[in-house]
C-alpha cells in the first residue's frame, strides 16, 4: 500500500522544526530515521498530514564523554554509530551490544536511537537498556527544556511523555562505577527479529562479590518496558553466586504482563523471562569480576 497524503517539511534548525511542531500540532509526525514510521504510514496505521523530517538538522548526532564520565548523546545518532564508537563500548559496552543486536546492517546505518525511543514500542532494543542504565532524556520545546527519566518515560503501548510540540534532542547516561558489568540479551526466532523477551542488566560489585547496586530492564513482557524491581532487591546488599542469581532471576516474572502474538504465548514469553534474565544477570556478574 501507499500512505496517504501528507505534507512533508525538512526543517534545518531546531528552531524550524518546533514552530512547525506547534503550528501543525497532533496532525504531525516526526520522522528521525523512518524506519517505524514509514511502514506504518504504507500500511496506514499513521495517517499523519504533515510530517517533519529533522534528519538534516545538524548537531544532533553526537557521542560525547561528560566530566563526571557519562556520555551525551545526540538523538540522531545512529545505531551503526553506537555499535562501533570506541567511547560508547569503554564508557557503556550495554549500548553498543544492544545496538549491535538490532536489525541489520542498513538498518543500523539508517535507525536512531531517537527514532526508536520515541516509537514507544517495548519491544524495540533500547527502552530497557535505558531503563537499566538508568538514563535520562533531553526534550526541547519553544517553552525550554525538560529532562525525564528513563523510568517517567514511557506511558503505556506506543506512548511517550513527549508532548506534541516537544523534541528529543540527548539521552544522558550516568558515569558507569567501576567494578561494573553489563549485559543485553534477547530470545528471537531470527537474527534481526524483535525480541520475544529482551533483558539489560547493570551490576556492580566489591572485591567480595557482594551486590553494591544492580538495576535490571525488561523488554517485549508488557505494554512498556519494565524495571525487574523484585530480581534487583534480591540481589542487592548479598553476596552474589549463582544459587542467588537462580532465586533472582524465577523473581523477574512478578510484574510482567506478557502479551500473546503471532510471535510468542504469555505463558512462553513468561517462563523465557526467566531463563533470559538468568543469563543475562550471570554475564554481568562475571564482567563486573565475580567468581564463575
Amino acid at each position: 500500500m501507499r500512505p496517504a497524503k501528507f505534507e512533508y517539511f525538512d526543517p534545518h534548525t531546531v528552531g524550524e522544526a518546533l514552530n512547525l511542531l506547534e503550528r501543525y500540532g497532533s496532525e504531525t509526525k516526526v520522522l528521525a530515521g523512518g524506519l517505524s514510521l514509514v511502514p506504518l504510514m504504507k500500511l496506514r496505521l499513521a495517517i499523519p498530514k504533515y510530517t517533519v523530517d529533522i534528519t538534516k538538522i545538524p548537531n544532533l548526532s553526537y557521542v560525547i564523554e561528560n566530566s563526571d564520565g557519562g556520555l551525551s548523546i545526540g538523538a540522531l545518532t545512529t545505531h551503526y554509530i553506537l555499535e562501533t564508537s570506541s567511547l560508547v563500548k569503554s564508557k557503556c559496552p550495554l549500548l553498543s551490544e544492544a545496538a549491535s543486536s538490532l536489525g541489520d546492517t542498513q538498518v543500523r546505518n539508517r535507525g536512531t536511537i531517537g527514532g526508536n525511543l520515541c516509537h514507544g514500542d517495548p519491544a524495540c532494543e533500547y527502552p530497557p537498556v535505558i531503563l537499566a542504565l538508568n538514563a535520562e532524556l533531553k526534550t526541547v520545546s519553544s517553552k525550554g527544556e525538560r529532562t525525564i527519566k528513563a523510568a517517567d518515560f514511557f506511558l503505556d503501548l506506543f506512548r511517550t511523555s513527549l508532548k506534541p510540540a516537544e523534541l528529543l534532542t540527548e539521552v544522558k547516561v550516568p558515569p558507569i562505577l567501576p567494578n561494573t558489568g553489563e549485559a543485553y540479551l534477547k530470545l528471537t526466532h531470527r537474527s534481526g527479529d524483535f525480541p520475544v523477551v529482551a533483558v539489560a542488566v547493570v551490576m556492580t560489585l566489591d572485591k567480595r562479590n557482594v551486590c553494591k547496586a544492580v538495576s535490571v530492564g525488561l523488554g517485549s513482557v508488557a505494554s512498556t518496558p519494565i524495571k525487574a524491581e523484585e530480581t534487583e532487591k534480591a540481589l542487592l546488599g548479598k553476596t552474589v553466586n549463582n544459587k542467588l542469581i537462580d532465586e533472582a532471576s524465577e523473581l523477574a516474572t512478578r510484574r510482567i504482563k506478557p502479551p500473546t502474538d503471532i510471535h510468542a504465548s504469555a505463558e512462553y514469553r513468561t517462563e523465557m523471562t526467566k531463563v533470559i534474565t538468568r543469563r543475562a544477570l550471570k554475564a554481568a556478574f562475571i564482567r563486573a569480576g565475580g567468581e564463575k
